[in-house]
């Protein structure tokens, strides 16, 4: 994604639009909305490329009913009936290629609901629109020109569940895979671009993954495991079973993900070594252990549970990211929770890097270190990361609602256009400890 906007949703009263660059950054007080900024970005993947309506109470971003999503003043203001959100694509399709997406959510039952699609190309000259409400339809526009149909949708195969959205079928003409728009007797340039378009927006769709969403607090480190079912979720709960799995079954990734894992365990100062402990075969309960180098010597290798509550919290996400198989998208909420500063330093040259080298990241986050870490890599140069690479997302309470300012470093890693907010943010605490180091000098001086 390379750009956001939502309008009527939660603290989001009128419309607010973000930057968003391979690695963003959102900062602000407490209860400004960063939290619902990324339940909307995993909304929106999901509607967009994974057909799928999101549910708004999924773990790690539970923000209830269609009642307490959209938008409401309070007093006797009335509560938005719908909202709306979309986002530009990442990336330079052709002219007439699928860029943006706008999606408009109204209430079925209690839940927030998909009511429409729409797809376009960058100008918005060229759209196509899908419409489930009761018989689903499909709207082709063209300049002033717009066309109406039925379309035939189908669920994908083998799928019986209500959570996805009906998929449009178009058929391959020739080799150039126009897609048909059925019997809608379009003039031959129409039919052909608006294929186009819907083509590229199926293609996206296809070869997108899951977006992962790690949530504020990490699962808790036992003792010892006990091998069960792989599968994802927010708070990492699965990740000692997926290494263990790498460990028995696929030494060659272990190995790659262990290196990968130790060389930020170093570099925050956590632990030198990763382990894999079992006890007996593959299905019998194993152990997480780490140990520390000191210089030429190694020290014992400790239970993940005896090494401090900062190695476990930072196993799961960290894992995520480094995996051969990681996600095209990375949502995270506070990664630096139980680090030191140090570590939470290495936190921020750790995400640089990944979005240096093609992954997308977008990081809520309290930690001075871990931002200055940041903006010193793009100013040193490290690790590929360019000014361009990183946006910073500052979310500001005004009265009852948040202003969204999308700002940007320079080359040398300063912060561009930031509002008189953005200072007090980040500054007032930092002025009033030196004026209190300059009173403190002052009294010593006239003793």
């Amino acid at each position: 994604m390379k750009r956001i906007w939502l309008e009527n949703y939660r603290c989001f009263r009128a419309r607010q639009e973000a930057y968003l660059a391979p690695l963003t950054l959102l900062v602000g007080e407490n209860s400004t909305g960063k939290t619902s900024f990324l339940a909307m970005i995993r909304a929106l993947w999901e509607v967009a490329y994974r057909n799928r309506v999101p549910d708004f109470k999924e773990e790690p971003y539970d923000l209830g009913s269609f009642h307490d999503v959209a938008h409401f003043r309070g007093g006797r203001s009335r509560r938005a009936t719908s909202f709306e959100a979309g986002f530009e694509r990442r990336g330079r399709p052709n002219k007439s290629g699928a860029r943006c997406w706008t999606m408009t959510f109204s209430k079925e039952h209690t839940a927030p609901f998909p009511a429409r699609r729409r797809f376009s190309n960058k100008d918005g000259s060229l759209w196509a629109e899908e419409r489930f409400r009761e018989t689903p339809n499909l709207r082709f526009g063209r300049g002033r020109k717009v066309w109406n149909h039925n379309a035939d949708i189908y669920a994908p195969e083998g799928v019986d569940d209500d959570r996805y959205l009906p998929v449009l079928v178009f058929l391959s003409r020739d080799k150039r895979d126009r897609a048909l728009t059925q019997e809608m007797a379009l003039p031959e340039d129409d039919d052909r671009d608006i294929g186009k378009l819907i083509g590229s927006a199926l293609r996206a769709a296809r070869d997108s993954r899951p977006v992962y969403a790690g949530g504020p607090v990490r699962s808790k480190p036992r003792r010892t495991y006990d091998p069960t079912r792989i599968g994802r979720d927010a708070e990492g709960d699965y990740v000692p079973m997926f290494l263990a799995d790498l460990y028995f079954n696929s030494r060659k990734r272990w190995e790659g993900l262990q290196g990968a894992l130790e060389r930020f365990g170093k570099d925050a100062g956590l632990f030198d070594e990763i382990v894999v402990k079992p006890f007996g075969r593959e299905s019998g309960p194993f152990q997480l252990q780490v140990r520390r180098f000191d210089g030429r010597s190694r020290g014992p290798y400790r239970n993940l549970v005896d090494v401090g509550y900062g190695v476990s919290q930072v196993l799961p996400f960290v894992t995520e990211l480094l995996r051969d198989d990681a996600p095209q998208l990375a949502l995270l909420q506070q990664p630096e929770v139980h680090l030191h500063p140090s570590a939470q330093a290495a936190l921020g040259s750790l995400f640089g890097r990944l979005a240096a080298s093609g992954s997308q990241l977008v990081v809520e986050t309290q930690s001075d270190h871990l931002l200055n870490r940041v903006r010193m890599d793009v100013r040193d140069g490290v690790s590929g990361l360019r000014s361009e690479d990183v946006s910073l997302v500052y979310f500001e309470r005004r009265d009852l609602d948040v202003t969204i300012h999308s700002l940007r470093f320079d080359q040398e890693g300063n912060v561009l256009g930031a509002p008189p907010g953005y200072n007090r943010f980040f500054m007032e605490e930092v002025a009033r400890s030196l004026h209190k180091q300059r009173r403190a000098g002052s009294d010593v001086r006239d003793r």
